[in-house]
């Protein structure tokens, strides 16, 4: 039985910073998962959020290329990835994500190989040429978007922590140990 339901904290939910909102989805699938609770188990748009978030935290930190090596160029993130920034609204993001991915596909098996099992510092024309166009340059607040929608999804509940928790531990069926 899948958990139905996307869990904010109150806290989260009431903060200024759109990347509170973020991180509170986070911090519940990493709890989840940490009582070996399948993906399969956790709300899809929730670990959408979770893995967009990853995407644009890697491209922030160092662009395309950056998520294309530490991601292993995951066909199933990349759907996620692909769908999410859809489902969001993040049109530009979307464009840019497709120029960028069309790049990649275009990329022989062998040069994507060679890119992924070498070091993405130094002297690096796969790095360059995926990082040609800046994801910084992108007039679109992904962070904002995400947060958005989050907080506006139909199955978000914003709960205190404590709720939060009796929440979690009814549907694994125990007692989950806080840190």
């Amino acid at each position: 039985m899948e958990f139905g339901k996307i869990i904010i904290s109150e806290t989260a939910a009431a903060s200024e910073s759109p990347q509170d909102v973020i991180n509170s989805n986070i911090s519940v699938i990493n709890l989840m998962r940490e009582e070996k609770i399948d993906d399969d188990l956790i709300h899809e748009d929730g670990i959408m959020s979770y893995y967009l978030d990853y995407y644009n935290a890697q491209c922030t930190e160092g662009n395309f290329a950056q998520f294309v090596y530490n991601s292993g160029w995951d066909k199933e993130l990349n759907e996620l990835v692909e769908e999410g920034l859809a489902l969001i609204g993040a049109e530009k993001q979307l464009e840019y994500f497709q120029q960028q991915s069309k790049k990649v596909r275009l990329m022989s098996s062998v040069k994507l190989n060679k890119f992924l099992k070498g070091k993405l510092e130094g002297v690096n024309p796969t790095r360059d040429i995926l990082n040609a166009q800046s994801f910084a340059a992108i007039e679109e607040d992904l962070v904002a978007l995400n947060a958005n929608f989050l907080k506006s999804h139909p199955d978000t509940e914003v709960l205190s922590v404590d709720d939060m928790f009796a929440a979690l531990e009814e549907f694994v069926g125990h007692e989950i140990k806080r840190a």
